[in-house]
């Protein structure tokens, strides 16, 4: 069973398209069994409707910040918004305000129903 779907913004593929194959294809196998299993050690909710995906790989702690579109009658979006490679304990207060920044964008611009 799918919980939700996974789409990126612009900044998301960006940096996804940044790391290595190997690094890509496991962040893609996360996000996609987070979809399915809605495990918080995947994915979890952060501050301010903000969430994470998380991916521990070589060493690196990747994030990805997204956010939820329940606008849709039929599917949940999860929207990433932007990634980084986490080095300390906390997320960056600035990074989960940039996430906070494009999911406002992002709901100024979709058309309204």
């Amino acid at each position: 069973m799918q919980y939700f779907e996974t789409r990126f913004l612009e900044e998301a593929d960006k940096f996804i398209a940044e790391l290595d194959l190997k690094t890509a294809r496991k962040v893609f196998y996360n996000i996609d069994l987070a979809e399915q299993t809605n495990d918080p050690r995947l994915f979890k909710k952060l501050k301010q409707d903000i969430w994470e995906f998380r991916t521990l790989y070589a060493g690196l702690q990747i994030r990805l910040l997204a956010f939820w579109d329940k606008t849709g009658e039929k599917e949940t979006l999860v929207m990433a918004t932007h990634g980084f490679i986490k080095k300390v304990d906390k997320v960056p207060a600035n990074e989960i305000d940039r996430a906070v920044k494009i999911r406002e964008k992002y709901f100024d611009n979709k058309p309204k129903k």
